[in-house]
C-alpha cells in the first residue's frame, strides 16, 4: 500500500523507514516556531529545570502578534524574549515590524518542502503551501521541544481535496477555502492531513496557495499539503541562496530533492472533488467560520470597518487587488479601511508599485506589518454593535476584542469594495 504525504513526512522526521496512520512516533522538527507567546514559553522552559535550549539553530522566534507593543505588559514580554534570544544564541529572531511569523518563515526560506515545522500557533499549517508538514502545538509542547528537540506525534489519517478547472473572474483561493470549510464544517478535518491537488491548485500563484493550508486550521486539521512544483522551487531558491550565501542553482536542487509526494495508491479516509467553474465569492458570516454563504445573500450588509491583512491574505497580490478596486474612489463615510501588510518585504514591494499610495489616497489606513487587530490586541478593535469585514481566518465572537461586534470573512477585493460602498459589495459590480 502506498503512503500519503503525512506518512512520508513523519517517517522522515522520526528517522525511520515508514509509518502508518494512527502510529505514534517521536518526531524531530526542522524548525520550532513561536512568537510573542515565547515569553510564557520561557517561563515553562525554566520550570522544566533546563537552562539551555538543545538546538538553538532550529528555533525561529518572530514578534508579530502585538507590534508595536500596545501595553506595558506586551513591551515587557518583548524585552524578556529579546534577552532570552541573546542568552541562548538564537539566530533566527525577527523583531517587531518584520512581519507575521508564517509569512516571514516562508520569505526567509527557514522551512523547506518535505520538512517538519511545529509551532506555538494554530496556523503553523500555513507551511503546507510549499509541501512542508506544519502543525500547531501547545506552549508546553514547545517548551519541551526547546529542551529536547523531540515531541511525540500521532500520524494523522489523510483526506484529498481536488480542484479542477479555472477559477472564474473575482473568485480566489480564499473563496475556495471558505467553500470547503462551509461544506465540511469547522470540525470536518479534526486531526487529519488534507492534501490539495488538481489543475485548479496548480494554476494558483504561490501567494494564493498559502491561503489554503492556512485556512484549513479552521477545520481542525493537523496539517495541510499543497503539491510542490516549479513555482514553489523558483520562489524559494533565491531566498535560500540569499540567507545562506550559496548559488541559487545549488539551493534549488536541494529544495527540489527534499520535496515529498504521496504515492498514487495511497489510502485516504475521504476524497472531495470541486469544479472551479462552479465556485463564486463566498462570505463566512458571524459567528462561525463554517457559516458560509454566497456573497449575494449578504450583499448590502452595513459595515463600519474593513480589514485587509493577516497571515491569510496580507500578501502583495492581495494588496494589489484592493488597490485596483479602490483606485479613483474614496472609502465610504462612516467606514474605516485598515490595510496591514503581512511583512516588511510585502510593504516595500507595495510601496515600490504604488499600491500603498493608491490605498492611502482612497482613505485607507496603513498599519505596521504584523497581525494587527486579528486577535483583538490593538490597531482596529471594533466598538460594540459594529460590523467588520475582514480577510482574516477567524470570526468567532470576541475574536477581534469585542464580543458584541460581528465579523464577516471575505476575499481581499470584496473587503476593498465593501470599504468603498460602506456595505458588503461584490467588486465585480463596481
Amino acid at each position: 500500500m502506498g503512503k500519503t504525504f503525512a506518512e512520508k513526512a513523519l517517517a522522515r522526521a522520526a528517522g525511520i523507514s515508514e509509518v502508518s496512520a494512527g502510529q505514534v512516533i517521536d518526531a524531530r522538527p526542522d524548525v520550532v516556531l513561536s512568537h510573542d507567546n515565547s515569553a510564557a514559553i520561557i517561563q515553562m522552559f525554566y520550570e522544566l529545570g533546563v537552562k539551555r535550549v538543545e538546538y538553538p539553530e532550529r528555533l525561529a522566534i518572530i514578534l508579530d502578534h502585538a507590534v508595536p507593543a500596545p501595553t506595558t505588559r506586551h513591551a515587557q514580554n518583548h524585552a524578556e524574549i529579546r534577552q532570552f534570544v541573546a542568552e541562548q544564541g538564537i539566530t533566527h529572531f525577527f523583531d517587531v515590524g518584520r512581519g507575521i511569523c508564517h509569512q516571514v518563515l516562508s520569505e526567509e526560506a527557514l522551512i523547506l518542502p518535505g520538512q517538519l515545522v511545529l509551532g506555538a500557533d494554530s496556523h503553523t499549517t500555513h507551511s503546507g503551501w510549499m509541501g512542508a508538514f506544519g502543525a500547531g502545538v501547545g506552549r508546553s509542547e514547545v517548551a519541551a521541544l526547546w529542551a529536547t528537540g523531540e515531541l511525540w506525534l500521532r500520524v494523522p489519517e489523510s483526506m484529498r481535496v481536488i480542484l479542477d478547472g479555472e477559477l472564474p473572474r473575482g473568485v480566489t483561493a480564499k473563496d475556495f477555502a471558505l467553500r470547503v470549510i462551509g461544506d465540511l464544517g469547522a470540525d470536518g478535518g479534526i486531526y487529519m492531513s488534507v492534501e490539495f491537488s488538481g489543475s485548479g491548485i496548480a494554476a494558483m500563484s504561490v501567494a494564493s496557495r498559502m491561503v489554503l493550508p492556512n485556512m484549513m486550521a479552521e477545520m481542525g486539521v493537523k496539517n495541510a499539503y499543497v503539491t510542490p512544483d516549479d513555482r514553489v522551487f523558483d520562489w524559494l531558491a533565491p531566498r535560500l541562496a540569499r540567507r545562506t550565501g550559496r548559488p541559487v542553482e545549488e539551493c534549488r536542487a536541494e529544495i527540489e530533492a527534499g520535496a515529498l509526494y504521496p504515492d498514487p495508491d495511497a489510502r485516504y479516509a475521504a476524497e472531495y472533488h470541486y469544479d472551479a467553474a462552479g465556485l463564486e465569492p463566498y462570505i463566512a458570516c458571524p459567528h462561525t467560520v463554517d457559516n458560509v454563504v454566497p456573497l449575494s445573500e449578504v450583499a448590502g450588509t452595513r459595515v463600519q470597518q474593513a480589514f485587509l491583512g493577516t497571515c491569510t491574505n496580507g500578501r502583495l497580490e492581495d494588496i494589489a487587488a484592493a488597490a485596483e478596486v479602490v483606485k479613483g474612489r474614496r472609502v465610504a463615510r462612516g467606514t474605516r479601511f485598515l490595510v496591514i501588510p503581512a511583512s516588511s518585504q510585502v510593504l516595500q514591494a507595495a510601496l515600490e508599485r504604488g499600491y500603498i499610495q493608491t490605498l492611502a489616497e482612497a482613505g485607507a489606513m496603513i498599519g505596521v506589518p504584523g497581525c494587527g487587530p486579528c486577535m483583538g490586541n490593538h490597531m482596529g478593535i471594533p466598538a460594540p454593535g459594529e460590523v467588520t469585514i475582514s480577510t482574516a481566518n477567524r470570526n468567532f465572537r470576541g475574536r477581534m476584542g469585542t464580543r458584541e461586534a460581528e465579523i464577516y470573512l471575505a476575499n481581499p477585493a470584496v473587503v476593498a469594495a465593501s470599504a468603498i460602498k460602506g456595505a458588503i459589495t461584490d467588486p465585480r459590480e463596481l
